[in-house]
């Protein structure tokens, strides 16, 4: 009785202790624009930061959008938060995280979140 008693006791503790997620981040250029701005002199100021998410559920692998249109939707919910009609203004350092959890392939959530930097041009 004892025995199983700690086997039940470590197994639950294995399982409290597991964190289900896997997180992973890339830095993107997705703006293909051919805009060059060459930096010369301290004629831009850093206005804040702005971020999007979409989010994705799947059972048994099944459900859900693609990766690509999970992207686009982020991309689409950032740039209804940003204003880059005052001014002169442009989206720079554009990161896209991914972030997996849940239990796979049973189930799990799939977050994309894309953030970037807001430049307002001065001169």
């Amino acid at each position: 009785m004892k025995k199983t008693t700690k086997v039940i006791m470590g197994l639950a503790l294995i399982v409290g202790l597991n964190a289900c997620g896997v997180n992973k981040a890339w830095v993107f250029n997705q703006n293909q624009n051919a805009t060059q701005v060459h930096l010369g002199s301290n004629n831009f100021k850093v206005v804040g930061q702005v971020k999007g998410t979409a989010e994705v559920s799947y059972v048994l692998i099944f459900g859900g959008a693609k990766k690509k249109q999970l992207y686009e939707a982020a991309y689409a919910d950032m740039l209804q938060q940003t204003d880059l009609t005052t001014g002169s203004r442009t989206l720079t350092n554009v990161l896209t995280e991914e972030h997996v959890g849940g239990v796979p392939p049973f189930y799990y959530t799939r977050t994309v979140s894309v953030s970037a930097h807001i430049v307002e041009f001065t001169n």
